[in-house]
């Protein structure tokens, strides 16, 4: 539950306008929503938002305002927050029904009826007698009825007229004797709670104990639940809008009240915590050494959790003490739970030195970075620390940033804080010192992590976990850890993961022993531990909506009606409205939000799938039918792709497998013009390279084909190293990687995959293609993990056993192991020969180099060449994998 707003405060402006200021709430919320006495609706406001106006108000009306921070999930929950003004008073409206009648020879009736809005206090009836524009008489009554008397004869007069007058002077007056009377009851109550407080400190002990009984008394108690269960207990308790869940964490106490703060609350220390109500107990909080008498020089926001003291902090003006604690404790790995800026909102110091500083001084302690390696979920960076004042020699210091961690909510897949536990216990032996654990508040993420490191090894240990206890007694060592329901559920969500599915990921250094004995059948009746690891794999059979590709109109652009892409990440296509305007702006970041909604957008039978270098994507498509060759190109042009990977050939048997969709020359499809422009075979596949422009676009784009021959979907690859230079080859023309940005949205996705149906081959390449990315980068491969995301994204991906253990097979042949160490195989060069496709003529009308020289990208082609390739000892790499990519000059 969101907490409420914060200063929250409703003024009147005028008679007509008032003034809404808050500040909204720390924690997590979706939205606010305002509500207001005379609006039937309640009102959205931006999240950021922090004042409002209202106008067209009534005036001297009061009014109620309601303030909700929500949370949108299965349920809606809110913190609120509520106040009331008055609007100011004003001039009443015209009085009704005005009528003059005789009376006697010089006396008149004056009579009117009140008017519709009395606009402030009920006063008098106010009546003026004019003869021009001089006052002759005036009249004051409490009833709209006036005997205007004495009047001369044959004498014009005018009345004007005041309606209600509202006291003013009694007002002011009430006012004021409201605010003193306010004021004495304030003074009151500041007195109650000094004397109250006095009292407390007094008898502490007494205090403590009574609130001890009060925390106590809301605990649940919650059974541990057993490993043979653990997977039903989550599953009852997440069913009806996870309601078990959710009164299992509000009974847990956010604060228990028996352990003082008095350390963090003093004057001097107050400016170290970045949240005022998220401090360390005194009892168990990290001590720092003294500075010179220094008053606070000891205090840093860091609690010690549990026996294998964890401790937690991180604060911008704290860095300097940061560090301190690092060489005071001894500590040897610091896991950050949190990116520095997440949302346009500062989350914590950068308080480490840049690979290009190389060190940095923090106080007394120095930090030298030695090593920054990017992974994409995590940052591994290798640190020396020391301290001028002492002559001991420098600690390794390794720092995990864990960077996918969405802004708001919890990863949606567990298994990446199973990674990431991983990756910290390699770093941590029996003689580190405490694991530095730390988010922005140090509760939260820091609390879940804790959380699920402590559960696992119960897990291992026990065969049974006790989450509700275990979230319990942290926060009896520091307030608030595990924040929220999604924390809370997230821990159970690792366990099941792990429970079900146990570890599968390997090292490469590993990798030939493990698969060996991963193999073997023991009893030979039995299945290999390989056989029975894809046996857990999932099959996430209609795991989620197919609606849109089992629409009657989209049902003949389907080739296979078992392979129908998922409704969540399917590729929408823009209307070519849209992508006209989107051309006119000729930016790589125009958005595409608004034209992804599935009533706005055409169907193609196509997938977006997870690539190891997350958030990017891929595309997984099937070939496309001769009615949708259009369709495909527009998908190609919209999501910016770089590089099409085609696994078919164009008829398997008598059965057309994919329409052919490029021909010599050029076509237009809508706005978008292909020209295919060069062509390059070799003996394993073949390269294409098209030119596409759009009609209102000046400059063209450049996509790359790579047709890989021969490969029958139904049959494993005889020769699987030509598939692997194929992929070491195209990785070439794809954009360097970014791991912190991403493409939002799916904007752009540089590499599309298909075959005939896009997931028997293209499940199987995406697969070795992740598998590959990981395998050079972090030096280890999880087969299962990676077809396990395969599964969650398109129907239909690697669905045999066969295709499974090929998937090992083929990495263990890339990195074979020699002396006890893996080394990349080398392969024999292939020779290249022209396709056939494009004329001797058209070849050489656009300059296509020969083979030895096809890497050259000539000058002014910025775009065409991709990115050049490095020389190392070895010269410039071209046939050596596969043919060169062909070579683009700009037509005259």
């Amino acid at each position: 539950e969101p907490e409420a707003p914060q200063d929250f405060s409703c003024s009147a402006i005028n008679a007509t306008e008032g003034k809404i200021t808050w500040i909204p709430p720390q924690n997590y919320f979706d939205r606010l929503s305002l509500c207001y006495s005379s609006e039937p609706n309640c009102r959205a406001l931006d999240k950021t938002q922090n004042e409002m106006d209202l106008h067209r108000l009534t005036p001297f009306t009061d009014y109620k305002v309601l303030l909700q921070a929500c949370v949108t999930g299965r349920i809606v929950r809110s913190g609120n927050v509520a106040c009331t003004f008055k609007t100011n008073a004003t001039n009443p409206s015209k009085v009704r029904d005005l009528s003059a009648s005789h009376n006697s020879e010089n006396s008149i009736w004056v009579k009117c009826k009140a008017p519709d809005q009395i606009n402030g206090l009920r006063g008098n009836f106010c009546l003026e007698v004019r003869i021009g524009n001089t006052v002759v008489q005036n009249y004051s009554e409490s009833e709209c009825r006036f005997l205007v008397t004495d009047l001369q004869y044959l004498t014009e007069y005018n009345f004007w007229f005041h309606g209600h007058s509202y006291n003013a002077k009694a007002l002011i007056i009430f006012l004021v004797f409201l605010i003193i009377v306010t004021s004495i009851a304030l003074l009151i109550v500041l007195y109650k709670i000094y004397d109250l407080h006095k009292k407390r400190s007094s008898n502490l002990d007494e205090q403590q104990e009574l609130v001890e009984r009060d925390d106590e008394k809301q605990l649940m108690n919650v059974e541990p639940i057993h490993a043979d269960v653990l997977l039903e207990t989550y599953k009852r308790k997440i069913a009806d809008e996870g309601r078990l869940f959710l009164a299992e964490f509000q009974s847990i106490p956010r604060v228990f009240s028996k352990f003082s703060i008095k350390d963090a609350r003093k004057s001097f220390n107050q400016n170290k915590n970045r949240y005022v109500d998220i401090l360390p107990y005194d009892y168990n909080r990290v001590e720092l050494s003294d500075i010179n008498g220094d008053a606070g020089s000891n205090y840093i926001n860091a609690s010690y959790i549990d026996v294998s003291k964890k401790c937690i902090t991180a604060r911008d003006e704290t860095v300097d003490d940061f560090w301190r604690m690092i060489w005071e404790q001894k500590a040897t790995v610091i896991v950050m739970v949190t990116r520095c800026e997440e949302g346009n909102k500062n989350k914590c110091a950068e308080y480490w030195p840049s690979m290009e500083e190389g060190s940095r001084v923090y106080g007394d302690v120095t930090v030298e970075i030695n090593e920054h390696k990017r992974c994409p979920d995590y940052i591994i960076q290798k640190l020396t620390v020391g301290n001028r004042k002492e002559k001991a020699n420098g600690r390794a210091v390794t720092h995990i940033q864990f960077t996918s961690w969405p802004d708001h909510g919890v990863p949606e897949d567990p298994h990446l804080l199973l990674k990431l536990r991983r990756r910290v216990n390699a770093f941590s032996n029996f003689f580190s010192g405490p694991i530095v654990v730390h988010c922005s508040a140090g509760v939260g993420r820091t609390g879940t992590y804790i959380g699920i490191d402590a559960m696992l090894e119960g897990l291992e240990a026990e065969n049974k976990v006790d989450v509700y206890g275990y979230v319990v007694k942290l926060r009896r060592q520091r307030c608030l850890m595990v924040q929220v329901e999604a924390q809370y559920i997230l821990i159970h969500q690792a366990l099941v993961e792990y429970n079900q599915f146990g570890e599968t990921e390997v090292s490469l250094s590993e990798l030939h022993p493990y698969l060996s004995n991963m193999k073997k059948r023991d009893p030979p009746s039995e299945p290999s531990p390989l056989e029975a690891e894809f046996q857990r794999l999932p099959s996430y059979r209609s795991w989620r909506t197919q609606h849109i590709g089992n629409q009657e109109e989209n049902k003949s652009k389907n080739r296979n009606s078992n392979i129908i892409p998922y409704d969540f990440n399917r590729v929408a296509l823009k209307h070519e409205l849209e992508t006209s305007k989107e051309s006119e702006q000729d930016s790589d970041e125009s958005s595409d939000d608004d034209s992804d909604s599935e009533e706005m957008s055409r169907y193609i039978n196509a997938s977006f799938v997870m690539s190891y270098w997350k958030p990017e994507v891929m595309i997984a498509a099937q070939g496309p039918l001769k009615e949708t060759i259009g369709d495909f190109w527009q998908m190609v042009f919209q999501r910016k792709v770089k590089v099409i990977v085609m696994l078919t050939e164009l008829k398997s048997g008598d059965q057309e497998a994919c329409a052919q969709y490029w021909e010599e020359g050029k076509q237009t499809y809508g706005d978008v013009e292909v020209h295919m422009k060069d062509t390059n075979k070799s003996s394993a596949y073949t390269i294409r390279a098209f030119e596409l422009r759009h009609s209102k676009r000046k400059d063209p784009r450049t996509v790359y084909q790579y047709q890989f021959n021969g490969w029958n979907g139904e049959e494993l690859l005889a020769e699987p190293k030509e598939l692997v230079l194929m992929i070491q080859n195209l990785k070439q023309k794809l954009p360097k990687k970014n791991s912190t940005e991403g493409n939002k949205h799916h904007r752009n996705v540089p590499l599309l995959i298909h075959c005939r149906d896009g997931s028997q081959q293209t499940g199987m390449f995406c697969a070795l293609f992740n598998l590959l990315e990981s395998a050079d980068t972090e030096e280890v491969i999880d087969v299962f993990q990676a077809v396990k995301s395969l599964r969650r994204a398109r129907p239909g991906m690697v669905p045999t056993f066969e295709q499974y253990q090929f998937l090992y097979d083929v990495i263990a042949s890339t990195y074979p192991a020699q002396n006890g160490q893996v080394k990349k195989s080398k392969h024999p060069e292939d020779k290249v020969e022209f396709d056939n496709e494009v004329d001797k003529a058209k070849l050489d009308a656009n300059c296509t180099s020969p083979p030895e020289t096809l890497e050259k990208t000539p000058e002014g082609d910025t775009e065409a060449g991709g990115t050049k390739p490095t020389e190392g000892a070895e010269g410039p790499e071209h046939a050596a994998n596969g043919p060169a990519s062909p070579v683009l000059t700009q037509s005259a």
